[in-house]
C-alpha cells in the first residue's frame, strides 16, 4: 500500500541531514548522493506540486482557498500512485481545516518523523539562515502568529505555511492523534546515529539493513555535505546567503547566546524544553560540550 510519510520539523532542526541519510540509504551506489538530487519528494508547501495536481495556477486563489484544497491534493496524489511511498519534507505546523480535517490528510498520510532540536541551538542557526540577528530569531520563535511565505505582494515557489511559535509547532506534531508520529531528537542523531536513524527508518516502513545504514550515515557527514555545497551549490540555500550548511553542531548555543538570550528562550519555551530533556529539574539548560 502506498502513501505519504512526512519528514516534519521546525526550520534548522536537522531535516536536510535526515533527508540526506534517507536518500543515501535508499540509493544503491557506492558514492554519496548529490545534495541536489536527494529525491525524497517535493516539500508539502510546493506551489508546483499543488498547481500540477489542480491544473490551475494557485496565484489565482486566495491563501485560504489554497489551504482548504491542500488535503485533497495529497489524497489525490496517493490515489494516482496507490503502490508508491513518498517521503516529503514539511515545515507547516500540524494544523486543521475548519471542518476538522488535518492539513496533511489522515487518509493519504501513513505517518511522520518529527525532527526536534534544542531551541537554544535553533536560534543562532535560524538567525544565520534568515540573515537576521539572534534577538530577531528568538522573537520569531516565540511568535504565535508566525508563518512562512506569508507575503501577498509577490509570488514564490512556496505556499503559506502556518508555523506558530516553536513550542506550538512541536506540540502540534508530537501530540497529533490522526497519524502516528515518531519523534527524533537532533541530539540523539548526533549521540548514537545508528540507533537513532535506525529507529526512525523503521517507523518509516523501511527494511532493516545495518550495513547500508552505516554507509548512508557516513555519506551524510557534515563535512561531506558542506563540501558538496561548496563545489556546486545547494538549491535549498536561501537567496543571498553564501552557504546553507553552517556548523551542524550540538550545544553551540553556549558560544553563541548571551545569558539574556538564553533566559528569553527558556521563558518562551520552558515547558516544552523540560518535556524533551533540554532543561534540568531546576529549569536550567543542560550544558554539554559543543560537538
Amino acid at each position: 500500500m502506498g502513501g505519504i510519510y512526512w519528514l516534519a520539523s521546525y526550520p534548522k532542526s536537522g531535516n536536510t541531514w535526515f533527508r540526506s541519510v534517507l536518500a543515501n540509504f535508499r540509493a544503491t551506489g557506492d558514492v554519496p548522493v548529490d545534495i541536489n538530487q536527494l529525491n525524497t519528494g517535493a516539500i508539502a508547501s510546493s506551489r508546483n506540486w499543488v498547481d500540477d495536481v489542480l491544473g490551475v495556477d494557485t496565484a489565482d486563489l486566495t491563501q485560504d482557498e489554497v489551504e482548504a484544497i491542500r488535503p485533497e491534493i495529497y489524497r489525490w496524489s496517493v490515489a494516482e500512485a496507490p503502490n508508491e511511498l513518498g517521503y516529503h519534507k514539511i515545515h507547516d505546523a500540524f494544523t486543521h481545516r475548519a471542518d476538522g480535517r488535518p492539513l496533511v490528510d489522515d487518509v493519504a498520510s501513513l505517518g511522520a518523523v518529527y525532527l526536534l532540536r534544542n531551541p537554544l541551538d535553533v536560534a543562532p542557526s535560524l538567525a544565520n539562515h534568515n540573515g537576521v540577528d539572534i534577538d530577531a530569531a528568538i522573537a520569531q520563535m516565540g511568535d504565535k502568529t508566525h508563518a512562512l511565505a506569508r507575503a501577498k505582494n509577490r509570488l514564490t515557489g512556496q505556499l503559506l505555511q502556518r508555523m506558530g511559535s516553536w513550542s506550538q509547532h512541536v506540540e502540534s506534531w508530537v501530540d497529533a492523534r490522526e497519524i502516528p508520529v515518531f519523534v527524533l531528537r537532533y541530539e540523539d542523531m548526533h549521540a548514537d546515529p545508528i540507533a537513532a536513524f535506525g529507529a526512525a527508518f523503521s517507523a518509516l516502513g523501511l527494511p532493516e539493513n545495518p550495513q547500508r545504514l552505516e554507509q548512508a550515515i557516513a555519506f551524510s557527514q557534515f563535512d561531506t555535505l558542506a563540501a558538496q555545497e561548496e563545489a556546486h551549490g545547494f538549491r535549498e540555500r536561501p537567496s543571498g546567503k553564501r552557504r546553507f550548511f553552517r556548523k551542524g553542531k550540538m550545544g553551540d548555543w553556549q558560544n553563541s547566546l548571551t545569558p539574556a538570550q538564553v533566559a528569553q528562550v527558556i521563558a518562551d519555551h520552558g515547558p516544552m524544553m523540560q518535556r524533551f530533556g533540554y532543561l534540568d529539574g531546576a529549569g536550567q539548560p543542560l550544558v554539554s560540550p559543543a560537538t
